[in-house]
């Protein structure tokens, strides 16, 4: 069975970039051919990145956003994705948007978050492994 792994917002972002060598990372990671998820969480932001930074139409936006919840499995983020990202808070010291983020992974039982905001190589309860592929 293949990874699972979890895409962050800034991989989303990515995939429209106009920075080539990053656009191509991001498509990279969302068409591995594994398990690819995302969050309610990260689609919010995506949409909210979009529209605040004016990086496509509204249209265009729709369309991208029908394109990812078919293509890539989604998570709701409920109670207990919330009360999981507190602890993770407290025992990583990260942001609470970034620990929910890792608790929706978790909660998926993704081996790999893929993201460029938080430390590259770390590894989360002896089963997530964050990993910056922006890196090199």
């Amino acid at each position: 069975m293949p990874d699972k792994i979890f895409v962050d917002t800034n991989v989303l972002v990515y995939f429209i970039s106009a920075e080539e060598d990053r656009k191509v990372k991001a498509r990279g990671v969302i068409f591995s051919g594994k398990d690819v998820y995302i969050s309610s969480q990260v689609m919010s932001e995506f949409i909210s990145v979009c529209f605040s930074k004016s990086l496509l139409e509204s249209e265009d936006i729709s369309a991208l956003v029908d394109n990812f919840l078919e293509s890539l499995r989604f998570s709701s983020v409920d109670e207990s994705t919330i009360k999981k990202s507190l602890r993770i808070k407290k025992d990583f010291q990260y942001s609470y948007w970034d620990s929910l983020i890792i608790a929706s992974a978790l909660e998926n039982n993704c081996s790999v978050l893929y993201t460029e905001d938080m430390q590259d190589g770390q590894i989360i309860d002896n089963k997530l492994t964050i990993v910056n592929p922006f890196k090199i």
